[in-house]
């Protein structure tokens, strides 16, 4: 059984995209970060309305679910339907665990932002730097990761311990809020560099009487990419127990990444809203690991996988809005 597990995955490695695919995947991640910066506004401080918001984060999901349907009819006309299906369902497995995955970042931009009190109008930019960073950082993971995984089967077990150690520490500090006051990488930024005591608009760096002073915005920037490939390190492993299929885990990551940005201004005003959230996503890191390790003896095919993981995802949502709704109702009347 370990064997047939072994043939499945090094199958997946070997991944239906070609050249021009991953090109062109490439182009339109450019192009969209491009139409970003230069055409919608990117380049501008200012605030992000919730409305704006809204719009970006509906054609975000909107065009992964459009790159799920050309995947189906690309493989359904080159490989057959149970290929199709299988592929596009493992796409927007992989879509809907990354995205969850990274709300649990959107709380740390929330905490970052208000530790630094930036100003609405300035978090914008220092966000499109933290996609773009992260962009590097994680399509760099995603092929060394499923390089270890083909060359190192084993490798899937200590991901599925990992991620099932990962979700049980976070249920337990679920209501653990780190200070960042006590943050070791903070504290040396701040004994290693000048750093003004004031933002300089969007600006990282000026120059006061000829020195060269580091601001406030460039420790949030630091702070933002090095939460990035925190949280990579978890969401990485956690869609290689769907596929280790490269083209498949490097979409799926991107389309969550890109639409992050846009979740983080929709939801950050309503981040205490989803209290019961984080314990949903330490059951969905128990889950998935513990599907990677049960993998030799018992084989959860990928609908369970995506039906088990949206549907914890939808509880903690509802939950956490439930139980919010009489706590604010409380907090107005005491107003």
């Amino acid at each position: 059984m370990r064997g047939s597990m072994r043939a499945r995955m090094m199958a997946n490695v070997e991944s239906f995209a070609t050249g021009p695919m991953w090109a062109g995947f490439i182009a339109f991640v450019l192009v969209m970060l491009a139409l970003d910066l230069f055409v919608f506004g990117g380049r501008k401080a200012h605030r992000v309305a919730a409305k704006e918001a809204l719009a970006w984060v509906t054609a975000w999901v909107c065009l992964a679910f459009a790159f799920a349907g050309l995947l189906w009819w690309y493989l359904n006309g080159t490989q057959g339907a149970e290929v199709a299906q299988r592929k596009t369902l493992e796409f927007i497995a992989g879509y809907l665990i990354e995205q969850s995955l990274s709300v649990d970042n959107m709380f740390v931009f929330v905490m970052i932002f208000g530790f630094f009190a930036v100003p609405p109008e300035l978090q914008r930019r220092v966000l499109l730097y933290g996609v773009l960073g992260a962009i590097v950082m994680r399509a760099g993971m995603i092929l060394a990761g499923v390089w270890l995984v083909s060359e190192f089967a084993w490798l899937l077990y200590v991901f599925g311990a990992f991620l099932v150690i990962t979700g049980v520490k976070m249920l337990i500090f679920a209501e653990h809020q780190p200070d960042l006051e006590k943050n070791p990488l903070l504290r040396w930024l701040r004994g290693h560099l000048r750093i003004t005591a004031n933002f300089h608009g969007e600006s990282f760096f000026v120059r006061q009487n000829g020195i060269l002073w580091a601001t406030p915005m460039f420790l949030v920037l630091v702070l933002i990419e090095v939460s990035d490939v925190v949280f990579a390190v978890d969401s990485i492993p956690a869609i290689f127990a769907v596929t280790t299929d490269p083209f498949i885990v490097f979409t799926s990551n991107i389309f969550a990444i890109m639409g992050l940005r846009a979740l983080y201004f929709l939801l950050a005003d309503m981040a205490d809203r989803f209290h019961l959230l984080k314990y949903g996503l330490s059951l969905v890191l128990v889950f998935i690991g513990g599907k990677m390790l049960a993998a030799p003896w018992f084989h959860v095919p990928i609908q369970w996988s995506l039906s088990i993981v949206a549907g914890i995802i939808l509880i903690s949502v509802v939950a956490s809005l439930t139980w919010s709704m009489p706590r604010a109702a409380a907090t107005g009347e005491e107003a």
